[in-house]
């Protein structure tokens, strides 16, 4: 079969992120496709104002804010977590929730208000506590030409955290026909994918699955 895609120069782009965990991630499902990237914390890009109201938005303000300021693609992510019983929230706020006055980030204190939230509803089995993962992968030129990859995980949340694995959070998310967090697995187990395997588990995982399918061919 043969793909109509723009290509990418050199099979060099920018990842557009300054989140160590979104790195990681992507770079490991990077590695088997012999693409060089360096991150936009790498190159010292400045991070810009995320204004978006949709995922897609804020991956694009972001993609195309690094593309411009390298000239190469940059594929960049937006992602966060879904509560049914909060209308949705935190969704494109995910991270907002975890930021403290300092400017810090604390997770821990972000999953603290989210389950008080959801006892406030009155949310306490796993069937009022439905959320899900939601990423989104942006692919920008330098011109704003640019390519979208949706990836979802559906599962529930639990109470307390479990797991120390992972980052955001992933120790209260139980995905869909497991028993443990994403806490409380390993990064392969949670977002390993490579060519030819049906298996995809996190929402990363999902979205970058579709990206390798339109980019490369691969099933």
């Amino acid at each position: 079969m043969e793909f109509h895609v723009r290509p990418i120069e050199n099979r060099k782009f920018v990842l557009a992120s300054h989140n160590k965990g979104k790195l990681d991630e992507l770079a490991d499902l990077l590695a088997p496709f012999g693409y060089q990237v360096q991150s936009a914390a790498e190159l010292g890009l400045p991070e810009p104002e995320e204004t978006g109201t949709e995922f897609e938005e804020n991956a694009y303000i972001k993609a195309l804010a690094a593309a411009k300021a390298t000239g190469m693609p940059a594929l960049s992510d937006d992602s966060g977590m879904c509560a049914d019983a909060l209308g949705g929230a935190p969704g494109v706020y995910t991270a907002d929730w975890a930021t403290q006055p300092d400017g810090s980030r604390d997770f821990g204190a972000a999953m603290d208000k989210v389950e008080k939230l959801l006892r406030e509803k009155g949310a306490l089995t796993p069937e009022r506590r439905r959320a899900r993962f939601v990423a989104v992968l942006c692919l920008c030129f330098p011109d704003g030409e640019a390519e979208f990859y949706r990836g979802e995980a559906e599962g529930h949340l639990v109470w307390p955290p479990r797991g120390t694995l992972g980052f955001g959070y992933d120790p209260v998310f139980q995905p869909d026909g497991h028993h443990r967090t994403f806490g409380e697995m390993t990064a392969e187990e949670k977002h390993g994918w490579k060519p030819g395997d049906a298996h995809a588990l996190s929402h990363r995982a999902r979205a970058f699955k579709k990206f390798a399918q339109t980019r490369l061919g691969v099933s």
